[in-house]
């Protein structure tokens, strides 16, 4: 049996009765969580991985803001992880399919935060979906100091009028969603 995060989607449609989708409607906020081969390196705090360390950070963050954190994991395809817990899917990072799966929530005042350690399979497909966003599409960066990736993230932050953090450390991401929960 799966793991419930508290506070996650499932948590709060099992407690108010109400549907998953009603749930989902009233997230402030979606977070997509790069869970492709790298995020398996060792380097977050206390040796721990980088998954490892963004589930933690997730399980703290919702049990603080019950219903209002939505996770969606992504690799090589996105799903949608209403227990809370990104899947590791391991695979490559296809920030295209990530954007075009949280596509319907643009415009709707939900915010969107894309959190990664990489670089996307295409980088210009993704720069051309992420300019078609009214949502500005805010980044944190949870990859090694001076990775490129830092780079490509602030390019796709800036072009959707979105913030970009830098993790004090791989893997880490609290500061980043609860600074942009905080933001009305």
């Amino acid at each position: 049996m799966k793991a419930i995060v508290k506070g996650s989607l499932t948590d709060i449609q099992q407690t108010s009765g109400k549907s998953l989708a009603e749930t989902f409607l009233n997230s402030e906020i979606v977070v997509l969580v790069d869970t492709s081969a790298s995020m398996g390196q060792h380097d977050a705090p206390g040796g721990i991985s980088r998954y490892q360390a963004a589930c933690d950070q997730l399980t703290t963050i919702q049990g603080a803001n019950p219903g209002k954190v939505a996770v969606i994991s992504f690799s090589s395809w996105p799903v949608f992880c209403p227990d809370g817990l990104p899947q590791n899917l391991e695979g490559s990072t296809n920030m295209v399919e990530a954007l075009r799966f949280v596509k319907p929530v643009d415009g709707t005042g939900t915010k969107i935060v894309l959190v990664s350690d990489g670089q996307p399979d295409s980088e210009g497909e993704t720069l051309n979906i992420a300019k078609t966003f009214q949502t500005a599409i805010d980044v944190i960066y949870i990859g090694r100091e001076g990775g490129y990736g830092y780079q490509f993230l602030q390019q796709l932050a800036k072009l959707t009028g979105g913030k970009s953090f830098k993790s004090e450390a791989p893997g880490l991401l609290a500061n980043g969603i609860e600074t942009l929960l905080l933001i009305g």
